[in-house]
């Protein structure tokens, strides 16, 4: 399969700012502008503003809290809206008629969705709609929550303990129902490894469903699923409620691995090229708001307020911590599973992190077995626009990786993702859909 990656990442830069003097002449002009980095008059971004999407997950905060904090308006967009979605297709729809046809040019998304939509993989009629990713919005903090009557189950990151009796419930004629939010998307890929490194098939041994994220603890409440993995504050709301409780985080699965983005329409980013520099800077900086503890309480009473989650500030503020009740007796406080937004380079959108998304995609037959990996990353994976946006936002030298791979990344069960080598990968895994 041509998915072969170099094994060194090489930043891909294009002609994306040419037509406005440059990169180099953008941030010259940013330098001597307003108070605190924004643009100085009539050097300043094509547009006020601009439509933003967001699902009701902690992992948005940071366009809430650029929102919130006037970060928009500093760098010259005050006119940037952040709109709440029903649900990851309804934000797929959007971004597909664009802000021109009433719909949205942006979102807080799904890492692997930028590409599934790009490729026609996720729309209607298979039309291609291309997208860019310009940032990751954070680090770790899913988790994978499953229904109270198996709490004696003693299920934990090893899902083998279902296997025999789900094994059982379908032999009496009952279905399994384990639910995430998107196909193909993080959540997806979270649970169908756990399900498979305990030898369950997430195809053949389950069902597996599509629930959005603020309507899964109701689900399961009623008795809809057996299992679901979503982002927060839902996994603590579930336990909160006594619905159900928490068997991992994802964080357990894959320490420090990436999770959502912040994914542009393509057609807007050629061109408004000082805006979209000016949007990434104000979530950058946004982003490191996020990460101080000193401001954990306040995020998530503003993430709590109606008009953003409407859910009481203690379920979001927990996890914020790195302080889980998994709500089966097991309680931890202190932990680093809690969400990193500009931390360990959180915000950086690692094009290997990429690679491994698509690489699942294609254990489960998302994307071809043909895709060639490196040359889709580099279609839609910007982050030679993250480098500029940081240093307009005032990012120092030391946070700005110089290479767009982390390198060799090794889940919970000892599997070992080498960007340079996706083939390989997918040979070592058991249970999957490609050969």
């Amino acid at each position: 399969m041509a998915s072969k990656l170099p094994t060194a990442f090489q930043t891909t830069r294009r002609s994306l700012l040419r037509n406005a003097g440059g990169t180099a002449a953008l941030l010259a002009a940013a330098r001597v502008g307003l108070p605190g980095g924004a643009f100085a008059q009539g050097a300043g971004p094509e547009v006020a503003g601009v439509k933003i999407g967001y699902i009701a997950l902690t992992d948005a905060a940071p366009l809430i809290i650029a929102k919130e904090k006037g970060l928009f308006s500093k760098y010259g967009m005050p006119d940037v809206a952040v709109e709440k979605q029903a649900s990851w297709a309804a934000t797929r729809d959007n971004l597909v008629l664009g802000g021109a046809a009433n719909g949205i040019d942006g979102a807080h998304i799904l890492t692997p969705m930028p590409y599934l939509i790009s490729a026609g993989k996720v729309t209607q009629n298979n039309v291609p709609t291309p997208m860019v990713i310009l940032a990751r919005l954070n680090l770790d903090s899913q988790a994978i929550s499953v229904a109270q009557e198996y709490k004696d189950s003693k299920v934990s990151l090893d899902s083998a303990p279902l296997k025999a009796i789900f094994e059982k419930k379908k032999a009496e004629g009952k279905d399994v129902k384990v639910a995430m939010t998107f196909p193909g998307g993080t959540h997806d890929m979270w649970i169908r490894y756990w399900l498979a490194a305990g030898g369950i098939d997430p195809d053949k041994d389950v069902s597996t469903i599509v629930v959005p994220p603020p309507q899964m603890v109701a689900n399961m409440k009623v008795g809809n699923m057996d299992a679901f993995c979503v982002g927060e504050p839902w996994n603590e709301q579930l336990v909160n409620q006594g619905i159900g409780f928490t068997a991992c985080t994802t964080g357990e699965i894959w320490k420090k691995h990436p999770e959502k983005a912040l994914g542009m329409r393509a057609d807007w980013v050629e061109k408004n090229p000082k805006a979209t520099l000016a949007l990434l800077a104000a979530v950058i900086e946004a982003q490191q708001w996020c990460d101080a503890l000193a401001n954990k309480e306040e995020m998530a009473a503003i993430l709590g307020r109606r008009q953003w989650f409407n859910v009481p500030p203690a379920d979001v503020l927990g996890r914020l911590k790195g302080d889980i009740n998994y709500g089966n007796g097991r309680v931890v406080n202190g932990t680093d599973l809690y969400m990193k937004f500009f931390k360990d380079n959180a915000s950086f959108p690692y094009k290997s992190h990429d690679a491994w998304f698509l690489a699942e995609n294609i254990r489960w037959g998302k994307f071809e077995p043909t895709t060639d990996v490196n040359a889709l990353v580099a279609k839609v994976n910007r982050a030679d626009l993250w480098r500029d946006a940081a240093k307009l936002a005032g990012v120092g030298a030391a946070d700005i990786p110089t290479s767009d791979s982390r390198g060799r990344e090794t889940m919970f069960d000892g599997k070992v993702f080498d960007p340079a080598d996706p083939s390989a990968y997918l040979k070592s895994l058991g249970i999957k859909r490609v050969a």
